[in-house]
């Protein structure tokens, strides 16, 4: 395949070759672990902010893991005998994986990162040349087509997505391929879509050369490609959600108005969802004046599914036009022509009566309950990545209180969560704590304050005694009837099983 203006891409049907140049970069340590070897944590984090020179400086050597990586992260020309001791050169250049420059030397037509799995598995991640790490603002790309590498986003959802094993998968907008790589280990069938048909051969490449599976690769926008009697056991997408004036950048610009996009992926979702699947986005949001974002967010919720929404980051719009500006490199241009974007771009949230925009994450699971759940919050704090599983339980927390009443709650025994730690807070000197927090050490990371009873009752959950017979030992120890800590304690149990610090003894 040849787009005008990008550099054409390795032949997508050479299984062969992509095997065998596999093998080559695998026995020369060129891995995530290799490079971090190689290069040592500041140099490795540099590749990440699109800074070269220290990677420059690392491999001024002629090791094999030096070579590849001034060839296929680096994108520097190679002497051709160089390689040809590192890879089958001449099977890369039929293939299409390197090309002939100057006299004798050869250079790749992709960039190809290194990108550990979770189970420890070595993968490459193709992208355009220049795109595997950092933003296309930083290496002055500018065509629409062009296909990104593993970016901060792409982590964050493959981190969050739910990996309990399915017959199908479907990825929205695949990219560089990094979220079907990832269903691939767990589903029985992943398909891809993509708008971009350089993105579906650059997934392609992704997966051919990361040893997986094959995905079934669909050229079009969003659900487009989707047979409307097609279902799903998980949809994931980290789709072009930014909110722009017009869509100039396929990979990032939604192209509808304001956050439609985005609402229109999630409303859609819905029907598109096995059972008991889930479907998991990446979003930004408008915070409209007069608004409540949370209502906002609550009415994308398809009928018929649970739903946790979680906002991770607000941006006032000034801060949102400047940060997406820079990723296309404006800022380095025709100062006037900068003024005129980001006009434009204050122009569109003052029409919309925007004030901000948030982003976070958006999970589905699609229930038969009669009484769906769906929870908006903001949670800025820091979390402990991958969260799948988190989400999972989540999900599942729901489920068992939506069929427990507060009678059955109090029949039920638990136990207090894995590093979950109790706080006092009060001043120094203090007899007793203003008040008493409980705080986790895994998966969100949740801090919630608790009465000295919520604090007893969690601290004595190891799964022996039922609710009931617990509060019932605390009321007779602080002297109340346990008739009326019975009554009012479930509300109280709720929340720290719904957030996790409980878990209930099945």
């Amino acid at each position: 395949m040849t787009d005008s203006g990008l550099a054409p891409l390795p032949a997508p049907d050479r299984p062969d070759s992509a095997a065998r140049l596999r093998d080559a970069l695998l026995a020369a340590s060129f891995t995530a672990d290799g490079l971090l070897d190689l290069l040592g944590p500041a140099a490795y984090a540099a590749l990440a902010r699109s800074e070269t020179v220290p990677a420059l400086r690392a491999t001024r050597g002629d090791t094999p893991l030096e070579t590849l990586v001034r060839l296929f992260l680096l994108q520097q020309p190679v002497p051709h005998a160089r390689v040809a001791g590192v890879l089958p050169v001449e099977d890369a250049l039929e293939a299409g994986w390197l090309t002939r420059v100057g006299g004798d030397e050869v250079a790749a037509t992709v960039d190809v990162r290194p990108y550990g799995g979770p189970g420890g598995e070595d993968w490459f991640i193709v992208s355009d040349l220049g795109c595997a790490v950092g933003g296309a603002g930083g290496i002055g790309r500018r065509d629409e087509r062009v296909v990104l590498g593993v970016g901060g986003a792409s982590t964050t959802l493959a981190g969050i997505t739910v990996r309990t094993p399915v017959t199908s998968a479907l990825d929205l907008g695949t990219g560089s391929g990094i979220q079907a790589l990832h269903a691939a280990q767990h589903a029985t069938r992943v398909t891809a879509t993509d708008l971009n048909p350089r993105a579906l051969h650059i997934t392609a490449l992704t997966l051919a050369l990361s040893g997986a599976p094959a995905a079934d690769l669909r050229e079009g926008s969003l659900f487009e490609p989707v047979r409307s009697d097609e279902t799903f056991d998980l949809i994931v997408s980290n789709p072009p959600f930014v909110i722009s004036p017009r869509a100039r950048l396929t990979y990032r610009d939604g192209g509808m108005g304001g956050d439609d996009l985005c609402r229109s992926l999630v409303q859609e979702a819905g029907e598109r969802l096995n059972e008991g699947g889930f479907a998991q986005f990446l979003a930004n949001w408008q915070h409209v004046a007069g608004e409540d974002w949370q209502d906002r967010l609550r009415s994308w919720v398809p009928r018929g599914c649970d739903a946790w929404i979680v906002q991770r980051e607000v941006q006032d719009v000034t801060q949102y036009a400047e940060l997406w500006l820079r990723d296309a490199g404006d800022h380095r241009g025709d100062p006037a022509e900068y003024q005129a974007r980001y006009d434009a771009w204050l122009d569109e949230f003052e029409a919309r009566k925007v004030r901000a925009v948030g982003f976070g994450w958006i999970t589905l699971r699609r229930t038969g309950s009669a009484e769906p759940v769906v929870t908006v919050e903001e949670w800025p704090h820091p979390v402990e990545q991958p969260l799948g599983e988190t989400i999972r339980a989540h999900f599942d927390r729901l489920d068992y209180l939506r069929a427990h009443d507060d009678a059955a709650l109090l029949d039920s025994h638990f136990k207090l969560a894995a590093e979950v730690v109790q706080e006092q807070v009060g001043l120094p000197g203090a007899e007793d704590p203003e008040h008493v927090v409980l705080r986790q050490h895994r998966g969100m990371r949740r801090a919630t304050k608790v009465d000295t009873v919520g604090a007893g009752f969690a601290g004595v959950c190891d799964g022996t005694l039922s609710a009931g017979r617990i509060l019932d030992a605390i009321a007779q120890l602080v002297g109340e009837d346990p008739v009326l800590l019975r009554d009012r304690t479930p509300a109280q149990i709720r929340l720290l099983v719904e957030q996790g610090f409980l878990e209930p003894v099945r």
